[in-house]
């Protein structure tokens, strides 16, 4: 009777996890979700959530706002040896999707998103990981859509509950690559405090060899230019403590070309035209021509809030300074703080083909 009895829980249970991460996705006013089918694995602690697609709710915004193959929430094993019982979450091609349309948005803002994905695990989550994932920036604002994204996306949160009893604040880490528009490699690294009550954290951001014209459609709608041939490189590094955030941003176009006449010429529209040729003027006027790079660094300042200001002043100053005296590298910059502990390694083969004679 009790293997009878054990046997019918058992089939029973998916139905009944099923009914409630659908109720638990159903909580949020904001955005819908629906599932595919749910898996069960007891003798690893572990369930399944297969095809999750969540979507907006008002609107017509054509693309959802986060799908994935499949989410698996676990015990974490090695966590017992700490004495815990803590979960890990596997997200299996994730896809998140910025979308800005004229009729409406599409951001995530105002959604309880990490206390939903709570709810859904019955222990605290301790590691998250992220397995060939890919985040997209898409456009309706002009009559060829935009689509800006990263892809196979691979990362991981470490020690969301500090099972070591790590005594330093910033004790979660996160890291991730990604590719930029299928070609440029981006590194992620962060160090943060899980348990401060505003966001107190260290992230660094390196981008390297990303082909300007994959950039056209953006740089058209937004910008009314587009580029003719190029690099960009970034380096983003900012600094939060009790969200009170300092950073920076660099910047850097290397063998950058926005205006060539006898493409240009031959605009319908004889704005465009003059707007290009300012553009490329000033890149040209202000581009370091020893190492053929136009590029700046731009402090800033901020509240978690979402104040954030930008040192205008030092922004020219720094574009002079990349012009005339000694160019930028896309590297990150002496002196920030934790800036120690989230170096880069240096780029492989081909990115150093990219950047010509970086140093890090």
């Amino acid at each position: 009777m009790l293997a009878v009895t054990l046997g019918v829980g058992r089939a029973m249970l998916p139905g009944l996890v099923r009914d409630y991460v659908n109720r638990t996705l159903d909580r949020n006013l904001l955005y819908g979700g629906r599932i595919g089918d749910v898996g069960i694995q007891l003798w690893r602690g572990a369930y399944s959530i297969r095809d999750i697609h969540i979507s907006k709710r008002t609107g017509d915004v054509p693309d959802p706002f986060f799908e994935a193959s499949n989410v698996v929430f676990s015990i974490q094993w090695d966590a017992l040896l700490h004495r815990r019982v803590v979960a890990r979450v596997l997200m299996q091609e994730p896809q998140l999707n910025f979308v800005d349309s004229p009729e409406e948005s599409q951001s995530g803002a105002g959604a309880p998103w990490l206390s939903m994905i709570r709810d859904l695990s019955p222990f605290t989550i301790n590691r998250a990981e992220v397995q060939d994932g890919a985040i997209h920036f898409r456009s309706y604002q002009s009559q060829k859509p935009v689509d800006i994204y990263l892809s196979q996306v691979n990362g991981t949160i470490d020690d969301l509950g500090n099972i070591n009893d790590q005594t330093q604040p910033l004790v979660t880490t996160v890291q991730a690559t990604a590719l930029a528009m299928g070609q440029a490699r981006l590194d992620f690294k962060m160090a943060l405090d899980p348990f401060s009550y505003r966001p107190t954290f260290h992230l660094a951001v390196r981008l390297l060899g990303l082909d300007v014209t994959g950039l056209n459609d953006l740089a058209l709608t937004y910008g009314k230019f587009d580029f003719k041939q190029g690099w960009f490189d970034l380096v983003l590094e900012a600094d939060s403590q009790e969200g009170q955030i300092n950073g920076y941003v660099k910047p850097l176009f290397r063998n950058l070309k926005v205006f060539r006449l006898a493409q240009d010429v031959r605009e319908d529209n004889p704005f465009q035209f003059f707007w290009q040729a300012l553009v490329g003027g000033a890149t040209t006027i202000f581009k370091n021509y020893q190492r053929d790079q136009f590029g700046t660094l731009i402090p800033f300042s901020g509240d978690a809030s979402g104040t954030t200001t930008t040192d205008i002043p030092a922004t020219i100053g720094n574009l002079l300074r990349n012009a005339f005296v000694r160019a930028y590298l896309p590297r990150l910059e002496p002196g920030q703080s934790g800036a120690e502990d989230l170096q880069f390694g240096p780029p492989e083969f081909m990115e150093a083909l990219s950047t010509d004679d970086e140093r890090q």
